[in-house]
C-alpha cells in the first residue's frame, strides 16, 4: 500500500481548501455538492475510501515493524525493512492526525486527533532509533526527523519541532511517497482526477494559485490552460461551466508526492520566528527560497507583523501546494487564532471563494467505520 495512501482523498481535500476548484464530477474522482462548498460530512461520498486507505497503510506499517522485531535475528536495529516500516507507519498516522477530526484504531473507541499525532510522533521516533548510526539509513533517519518536526508543530511542541528541523541540515533534502503507472490503485490521484482523460474533477481556476502563477510564473504552482471546459455539473458559478486549467506539479500518473523536505523545515523555523515576533528573520528565510527559484521571485517586504503572517500563510501554501498538508495548517491557524489573512479565494464565507462559512477543516470518521465499529456511535451525534 502506498504510504498513507494520501492521494485517496487529495482531490476532495484540495477542493475543500481551495488549492483546486471542483470542476463538476460527482462520481468517480468527483467531489460531492457539500464538498464543493467545503463541507465534509461523515456519510458523504468519498469519505470512506480515504479513511480505509489511510488505516490500511497505518496497519501495514505498524504490523510489519512488529513482525520484523520478532522474526529478524538482530531485531529492528539497523534493519532497513524495519526502519522503513516504522517510517511509513508514522507518515500514515500523520495523515490521519493532520486530516481527521478524531480517529479509532482496530475497533477501538474514539480518540482525539492529538492522540493520533502523538502516535505518529512515537512511530517517527521508532524509525530514528532503529536507523541508529547506520550510514545507509541516513535518508530514512533524516525523513523521520523531518516528519516528527511536522507532527510536533501540529502538537504545539515548537521546541521539539525546531530541534528536529535542525537535524535536516540540507534545505534540498526531499523524501517522497512513490507512485506508479502499473495499475490504478498506484496512480497519483491528484493527477488522475484532473488528467482530462477520463476525468476533469478539479481545476486551478477559481483558486489563488491561478492568478498567482499567471502573475509570477513561480515554478512551485504550475498549471496550463488546455482550452477546454470542465463538467457542467458545477452550477454554483452562475450555471456556467468553469474553465479546465490543469495543474502541472504532477504531470503523470506515476508522479511522486513529497512527504517531507528541507524546505518545509525552513518554513517551520520561519513560522516560529513569526510566533516570536521576529518577522524580519522569518522573511529572510522565505526570501532566500524565493531568490533561488527560476524565475527568481521578488523579496517579500511586509510593513508589519500582520502582513508578515499573511505573506507566510500564502508562501507555505505555495511551497506545499497539493501535497495534502493545507487542511491541517488551516485547522491549527484557526485554532490558535493566528494573525494574518487568507486570500479571498480561500476564505470561508467569502462569496468569491464559494466556500460556506461553516467550512470543515478536518474529516469525520466515516459512516462505514461507524457501522462496523461497535465502540463508536453510528453517527457523530450518536443518533
Amino acid at each position: 500500500d502506498h504510504v498513507s495512501s494520501s492521494s485517496s482523498s487529495l482531490p476532495t481535500t484540495s477542493a475543500v481548501t481551495r488549492e483546486m476548484f471542483p470542476a463538476g464530477s460527482t462520481s468517480s474522482f468527483g467531489i460531492s455538492n457539500n464538498q464543493q462548498v467545503g463541507r465534509l460530512l461523515y456519510d458523504d461520498e468519498h469519505i470512506g475510501g480515504g479513511w480505509t486507505s489511510a488505516q490500511r497503510a497505518r496497519y501495514i506499517g505498524e504490523s510489519g515493524f512488529d513482525r520484523f522485531a520478532k522474526t529478524n535475528p538482530a531485531g529492528t536495529a539497523g534493519y532497513k525493512p524495519a526502519v522503513e516500516a516504522a517510517l511509513y507507519a508514522a507518515y500514515a498516522n500523520r495523515l490521519l492526525g493532520e486530516n481527521w477530526c478524531e480517529a479509532a484504531f482496530d475497533g477501538s473507541a474514539i480518540v482525539p486527533r492529538t492522540d493520533v499525532l502523538k502516535r505518529a510522533e512515537t512511530w517517527f521516533t521508532k524509525a530514528i532509533d532503529a536507523a541508529g548510526t547506520v550510514t545507509t539509513l541516513a535518508t530514512q533517519k533524516t525523513a523521520a526527523y523531518a516528519g516528527r518536526a511536522s507532527v510536533r508543530v501540529q502538537l504545539g511542541d515548537w521546541a521539539g519541532a525546531l530541534t528536529d528541523a535542525a537535524q535536516v541540515v540540507a534545505t534540498t533534502f526531499t523524501f517522497y511517497a512513490r507512485y506508479e503507472e502499473a495499475q490504478q490503485d498506484q496512480y497519483n490521484r491528484t493527477y488522475f482526477a484532473g488528467a482530462a482523460q477520463p476525468y476533469k474533477a478539479v481545476t486551478t481556476w477559481g483558486t489563488l494559485y491561478e492568478g498567482y502563477y499567471n502573475t509570477t510564473k513561480d515554478p512551485r504552482t504550475p498549471w496550463t490552460d488546455l482550452k477546454t471546459l470542465g463538467d457542467a455539473a458545477v452550477i454554483m458559478v452562475g450555471n456556467v461551466r468553469v474553465p479546465f486549467y490543469q495543474q502541472q506539479k504532477f504531470p503523470a500518473r506515476g508522479s511522486d508526492i513529497l512527504l517531507s523536505s528541507g524546505r518545509e523545515m525552513r518554513l517551520i523555523e520561519a513560522e516560529k520566528m513569526l510566533k516570536d515576533k521576529n518577522w524580519t528573520g522569518a522573511m529572510a528565510i522565505l526570501n532566500a527560497r524565493r531568490a533561488a527559484l527560476t524565475p527568481a521571485q521578488p523579496p517579500l517586504a511586509p510593513a508589519n507583523e500582520t502582513e508578515a503572517w499573511t505573506m507566510f500563510k500564502r508562501e507555505r501554501g505555495v511551497e506545499l501546494w497539493l501535497e495534502g498538508r493545507r487542511l491541517a495548517d488551516l485547522y491549527r491557524w484557526k485554532a490558535t487564532n493566528t494573525p494574518g489573512a487568507l486570500h479571498e479565494l480561500e476564505q470561508a464565507g467569502n462569496p468569491k471563494s464559494y466556500l460556506a462559512a461553516d467550512q470543515s477543516l478536518c474529516y469525520p470518521i466515516s459512516k462505514d467505520e461507524r457501522e462496523a465499529n461497535t465502540n463508536i456511535p453510528d453517527s457523530p451525534t450518536g443518533g
